[in-house]
């Protein structure tokens, strides 16, 4: 049994992946996770994770996640056809695009905003306790 269990952690992605860079991105009720992981061979892959706060029919809360695996052969594909995608919204719906000045969710004034992946806070589920 203990060999199937080790089988399986040798093909997650999670299990073999080392966070290289990490960006969360609160966008009303839902927090989008990108993770940047390296494989033993460091090749970098990519995980887009939704993560959404909900309340069970007992009345506790947990979070619904949803995931994807981008890896290396398709980064500049999905790159491209997100380009695509976003600009036809943006031409075809450019409203979507406007920053709310009075967004809950948008960086205080205190609040560093930085391109350094170093310095960069991750989220994890127990910060969804603050929205």
């Amino acid at each position: 049994m203990n060999i199937i269990q080790d089988n399986r952690k040798e093909n997650d992605p999670e299990a073999m992946g080392e966070e290289v860079y990490s960006k969360a991105v609160r966008a009303g009720r839902r927090t989008y996770f990108f993770d940047v992981k390296a494989t033993r061979n460091d090749d970098y892959f990519l995980t887009i994770t939704e993560s959404r706060k909900k309340q069970g029919k007992d009345g506790s809360f947990f979070f619904d996640k949803h995931k994807i695996y981008l890896y290396k052969e398709d980064f500049a594909k999905f790159a491209d056809g997100l380009e695509e995608v976003v600009a036809f919204i943006k031409q075809h719906k450019p409203e979507f695009f406007a920053q709310d000045s009075d967004d809950l969710y948008a960086p205080s004034a205190t609040e560093s905003l930085t391109t350094d992946p170093n310095s960069i806070p991750t989220l994890d589920d127990a910060d969804f306790d603050r929205l």
